[in-house]
């Protein structure tokens, strides 16, 4: 059996040294909204805001930065629908390495446009017919580029765990102590990376992760305590959430730490798109607002302590953000 190597708290205090002065510190935001409609305090972190309108540089350039001159001379490839591509591109640009990004033929435009403008070069591939690892593993192998993996990685998690570690620092600088944490889950990166620094500063709040309804292969694989994947690749318009399964390590992580992961329909996560650009002022992607949705339709136990929402991402296109306007599912709290 293969001994599983997780992240610990200073894995994640390391990091955030890495990233000082590199990645934003993202803003914890307290909406008047959200308080007089829930009737108690309701925190968002805004990775929306990060570099690249996503979490996920923050574990790219953590994971980057640490190569030896020998493998960032080689290139690095990296395989992602959009977010971690952009990530990966932006970090890669920084440091001056050539990236390879394998994407999904229907990734969304925007997000494909932006990793190229990083500088990155760009492998199409069919999500219905085409293994991406697979693509990426021969271009590593032709090349020896370093593989950056979208979640199952110590460094990435690591990385993604500054997003939490931020919200926990600035929250007890309020004297606050979250009573609940409720974070977007596609592979398990970010919930596995912010879960070991809760773990690590604040023990007594509950974690809850959000996944698509169609895509809940985090929820089925801790209710079974086996790893479960989804039936479907593709078609939801949480395209930043649609991994085939979590990894053994992010695995591991959340079977340890999470109290619930509750499910979202697309319906709901374009409602809280639009409710975010209305009532919030923000800007945020369909599976960067499922944490949000979660809140809007009751799936969080009503609490009467403070809770952090963690906004992932903000790269939504111009059709999807239309599509947000126009729904209005019923159930919605506010």
């Amino acid at each position: 059996m293969t001994h599983l190597i997780v992240p610990t708290m200073q894995d994640i205090e390391a990091a955030a040294q890495r990233l000082s002065g590199v990645a934003h510190i993202t803003p914890l935001l307290e909406p008047v909204p959200l308080a007089q409609a829930f009737g108690r305090r309701v925190f968002v972190k805004a990775e929306n805001l990060q570099r690249v309108g996503a979490f996920k540089f923050r574990g790219a350039y953590n994971r980057l930065c640490q190569l030896s001159d020998t493998e960032k001379a080689r290139g690095v490839v990296a395989f992602s629908s959009g977010n971690h591509a952009q990530g990966v591109a932006a970090a890669a640009q920084i440091l001056g390495i050539e990236a390879t990004i394998v994407m999904p033929s229907d990734a969304p435009v925007m997000k494909r446009d932006n990793t190229i403008a990083y500088g990155a070069r760009v492998v199409s591939y069919d999500r219905e017919s085409e293994n991406r690892e697979e693509i990426a593993a021969g271009i590593a192998a032709k090349s020896g580029a370093v593989v950056v993996p979208a979640y199952e990685d110590f460094d990435v998690m690591s990385g993604q765990g500054t997003a939490a570690l931020e919200a926990i620092l600035t929250a007890k600088e309020q004297g606050l102590i979250f009573e609940q944490f409720v974070c977007p889950v596609g592979g398990g990166g970010l919930m596995s990376g912010c879960a070991t620094a809760f773990k690590g500063l604040s023990p007594e709040t509950k974690l809850h992760g959000v996944e698509p309804e169609e895509f809940d292969d985090v929820r089925r694989s801790l209710l079974s305590g086996v790893i479960q994947g989804n039936a479907k690749v593709a078609g939801s318009v949480c395209d930043a959430l649609l991994s085939p399964a979590p990894g053994p390590t992010t695995f591991a992580v959340m079977q340890n730490c999470l109290d619930s992961v509750q499910t979202i329909t697309d319906e709901q996560a374009l409602y809280a798109v639009r409710y975010a650009w209305e009532k919030l002022k923000l800007v945020v992607e369909p599976g960067g607002a499922v944490a949000l949705a979660a809140l809007l339709f009751g799936k969080i136990e009503a609490a009467d302590g403070p809770i952090c929402l963690l906004l992932s991402g903000g790269n939504v296109d111009a059709e999807t953000f239309h599509q947000a306007l126009t729904v209005a599912p019923a159930g919605a709290l506010a």
